[in-house]
């Protein structure tokens, strides 16, 4: 049977020493209780590792090879009760993410960011999905979080609040609506309005369209022939608007801008983790709310 761990350290500390009083007081132990626990190591091994007299202690043969290999095997446990710590605190291991590509140009990217940035034993991978696979996705477990625009439906999962953001529309730096700091709802509907296919986000497409549900007369949706079409000709030629959420700003191409709705609800950016989380999800949790209060991403 291995000797404990605290009788090996203390034995360490008198080998350096070699002398009992001097090592009992760097210890913060009295003396006759580190003589005690070295009778009780010695006795443990089966051998002698001090020669003792009224002056001085000597290391025996096993003694000094004790005290030689002791070092390196004590950091390699040190090691693993870290690592065991770290991974009871979700800080260690792989963590498989999921994310929407409306969230793919600012809100994942920094949460990847944040994760590894402050868990260097955390290995992250992160995917772009269609929105509606990630919350199947993260409640069997293929992926262990995701990132959502709008509260996606789905059992087996928790969803939890990361970001609101205003809606508004792109539209080109020349359109006429663009003077304005601001654009009425039923100003905006008077033009054609850009909504992707709506089997890429069906709640969010519906979010967008009913904003405009009480316009009169009705609004003309378009619907592009690519999702997410990086061209956006109709758009910087001023023909149609699109709604969009602010974080459009971030990823806006050029010779676009972005103005806010007046008076339309928020849109929202929603984490999802497992209902039963271990604690790598709670960490998850921990480092989105953090990053959230920090970069205002909630606001009052």
């Amino acid at each position: 049977m291995a000797p404990d761990t605290v009788s090996l350290r203390y034995f360490l500390v008198l080998a350096q020493e070699l002398n009992f009083t001097r090592a009992a007081a760097r210890i913060g132990i009295a003396q006759p209780a580190l003589s005690a626990r070295m009778r009780r190591l010695e006795a443990e091994l089966g051998t002698a590792l001090l020669v003792r007299n009224t002056r001085s202690v000597v290391l025996t043969t096993a003694g000094a090879a004790l005290a030689e290999s002791a070092p390196p095997a004590l950091a390699a446990l040190d090691r693993a009760w870290d690592a065991a710590r770290s991974a009871s605190a979700g800080e260690l291991g792989t963590l498989r993410l999921g994310y929407s590509l409306s969230t793919g140009a600012e809100t994942a990217p920094a949460l990847v960011d944040r994760l590894i940035r402050d868990n260097s034993g955390l290995e992250v991978g992160a995917v772009p999905m269609a929105t509606p696979e990630i919350t199947p996705a993260v409640a069997d477990g293929r992926i262990d979080a995701g990132i959502t625009r709008g509260e996606q439906p789905g059992r087996g999962v928790r969803r939890f609040l990361l970001r609101r953001a205003r809606v508004g529309v792109q539209l080109a730096q020349h359109h006429p609506l663009a003077e304005h700091p601001e654009i009425e709802i039923a100003d905006a509907a008077a033009y054609p309005l850009r909504l992707p296919d709506r089997a890429a986000n069906p709640v969010i497409h519906d979010q967008l369209s009913a904003l405009f549900r009480d316009t009169r007369p009705h609004p003309r949706f378009h619907t592009p022939a690519v999702s997410f079409d990086m061209s956006q000709r109709d758009l910087r030629d001023g023909v149609t608007l699109a709604p969009a959420g602010e974080a459009a700003v971030t990823a806006q191409p050029a010779g676009l801008t972005w103005r806010p709705l007046r008076g339309a609800p928020s849109l929202t950016i929603q984490l999802v983790l497992p209902r039963e989380q271990s604690p790598l999800h709670r960490r998850i949790r921990a480092v989105a709310k953090t990053l959230a209060h920090e970069l205002h991403w909630l606001p009052d």
